[in-house]
């Protein structure tokens, strides 16, 4: 298992292991669903919606490595640099940094 001494080095890595465009997509779908179910969380106080902020979030990230990228995703080795890569690479893409094509 590789090592980094920052999110800097860890991020070209975390890129590489999204190479393929559909399973950027799938996080990127998965990171609004995050973000739409955490507001539904803080509009309503139901607690449903934390669960589908983790499914939706986790689920749509997951079924991209497994189907699309053929890799295990680097939550299950860097939890904290991939949530974190997560968001960065959300935030790239709506900058245009990164692809969705």
């Amino acid at each position: 298992m590789a090592r980094f001494a920052s999110f800097r080095d860890f991020y070209p890595y975390y890129l590489g292991e999204h190479a393929d465009v559909r399973c950027r997509r799938l996080h990127f779908a998965g990171s609004w669903i995050v973000l739409v179910a955490l507001a539904m969380l803080l509009a309503t106080g139901q607690l449903r919606w934390l669960l589908l902020a983790l499914v939706g979030g986790y689920g749509f990230a997951w079924v991209g490595h497994f189907v699309f990228e053929k890799n295990r995703p680097a939550t299950f080795r860097h939890p904290f640099y991939s949530l974190m890569g997560d968001w960065a690479m959300f935030w790239d893409i709506l900058r245009g940094r990164v692809s969705l094509r």
